[in-house]
């Protein structure tokens, strides 16, 4: 029984098939999901999304935050932005993550919201390079 996947960003519904099992980057680490997964609403962190058929990773996102559903049948994963991880670009990775540390550096580190945007968005720009660095052998 196959589990099915979408996967949606805010400007389209980017992928919808059946697959075998999905590992999505959840907020409190990596979760696998196969068919018959108990039902889980969880934010994402910036990372990879990792879809499997036949036991082979035969496509893999980075997304840099959302949220993912889940239930027995079904995940949805609700992206704030999605790239193929083959399209990642190094220099603009290392770009987001200047940009990000800049940004971080300049927050109030007294204002709660804005001390956790900007820790998200250096922890997700940090993601981004990790994802396309040299030292990942498992890439697709």
């Amino acid at each position: 029984m196959p589990l099915v996947l979408e996967i949606i960003s805010p400007e389209k519904l980017l992928l919808s098939r059946d697959v075998d099992m999905v590992v999505i980057p959840g907020t409190e680490g990596d979760i696998g999901v196969l068919p018959g997964h108990s039902k889980l609403i969880t934010g994402l962190r910036g990372g990879l999304v990792d879809i499997y058929e036949n036991n082979t990773i035969t496509d893999r996102f980075f997304v840099p935050g959302g949220f993912a559903e889940v239930t027995e049948s079904y995940c949805a994963v609700l992206a704030d932005g999605i790239i193929r991880q083959s399209d990642l670009d190094p220099a603009k990775a290392a770009e987001a993550v200047t940009a990000a540390q800049a940004a971080y550096d300049a927050t109030d580190m007294n204002n709660e919201e804005a001390y956790r945007l900007a820790t998200d968005r250096l922890i997700s720009a940090q993601a981004m390079v990790d994802s396309i660095s040299p030292q990942r052998s498992d890439k697709v």
